[in-house]
């Protein structure tokens, strides 16, 4: 099997390359960090929504719904406000619809690369992100942390490490999701109908006409019932939808069966992940977003209990770590 980790471009893009035998993906560090493509070559799969040339520019301007981009803290907070250990920091509205804010600041920062590479079996990526007083960020948060990312690629599929370390001297929030967007169809010669997906949700969170939670839950559909046990079209019903996360035989994860090859794309996010989103474009064929997300959106300001909706933090010194995978079974 060769394997092989390279600098080169995406799109005119800076990116590097991992390839271990028939897979192959590529990380976009300038723009957010974003694992921009995972391909199997021999099938002719593409697993994620990736912009190609003729959306490059979009995907620059607003780079959340291609590759795997990373949200810190995720989704909506109400008019930008988010309060935390007794103080109420404001981050910009810029979502006019619902007068929230949206998705954080890592998905369009600049990382660095660490270190890249391959070995006998895998090939490897790691890049970062310091957030410190020189951050534009640190102005609406200012707290000072490290995030690492690490990708792995090889016989087992693609593999993520997340890490995140508390740099500064008080404590922080620890918020976070992926805003995962995977294609549907991956295959070259199925369509869409072809697909069934599957996921480890629980409870449908009831959601304001500003997209935030209102803490009461809402009754399953039938369909939202077959998602979660033997899988539905993802392009059912158009869904912006916000559940619970409950673990199915130990693993938080989504299935995505291409019923005409019989291949199946599993995202197994890790369990630490107590919540999913997911998103269809309105039901548009031909990709959706079923993001992993630490704590419920709006989290600051829900009156649950912290542990019930993923609103934690991390001490001065501390760290939180997950990792995820994406394979074909």
């Amino acid at each position: 099997m060769s394997i092989t980790a390279f600098e080169g471009q995406y799109e005119g893009e800076a990116a590097v390359w991992l390839k271990a035998g028939r897979y192959e993906a590529a990380i976009l560090p300038g723009i957010g960090g974003n694992l921009i493509c995972f391909r199997d070559t021999e099938n002719g799969y593409r697993f994620l929504h990736e912009p190609g040339a003729e959306g490059m520019e979009d995907f620059k301007a607003s780079p959340g719904i291609h590759g795997i981009p990373v949200l810190f803290p995720p989704n909506r907070y109400e008019d930008g406000e988010f309060p935390w250990n007794g103080k109420t920091y404001r981050l910009p509205v810029n979502e006019e619809a619902t007068g929230n804010h949206l998705h954080g600041f890592l998905h369009t920062a600049a990382w660095e690369v660490e270190e890249f590479g391959s070995g006998k079996h895998e090939s490897f990526v790691t890049v970062a992100i310091k957030v410190d007083e020189n951050h534009p960020s640190y102005q609406y948060l200012p707290f000072k942390y490290t995030v690492k990312l690490r990708y792995t690629l090889g016989e087992g599929g693609l593999s993520q490490q997340l890490l995140v370390h508390n740099d500064g001297e008080e404590r922080m929030p620890c918020l976070l999701a992926f805003h995962t967007a995977i294609n549907a169809p991956f295959a070259p010669d199925s369509a869409a109908q072809d697909y069934r997906v599957k996921l480890t949700i629980g409870q449908r969170w009831e959601m304001s006409d500003r997209m935030l939670p209102t803490g009461a839950f809402q009754e399953l559909t039938a369909d939202e019932i077959a998602m979660r046990e033997e899988g539905v079209n993802p392009f059912y019903a158009s869904m912006d939808n916000h559940y619970t996360a409950v673990p199915q035989n130990g693993r938080n994860r989504m299935e995505l069966k291409d019923t005409k090859s019989g291949a199946t794309l599993v995202y197994d996010a890790g369990t630490s992940y107590k919540q999913w989103m997911i998103w269809n474009n309105g039901a548009t064929e031909g990709f959706f977003c079923p993001e992993p997300q630490i704590n419920l959106v709006n989290a600051p300001k829900v009156d649950l209990p912290a542990d019930e909706i993923g609103l934690f933090g991390l001490e001065p010194g501390e760290y939180w770590e997950e990792t995820s995978r994406l394979y074909v079974k």
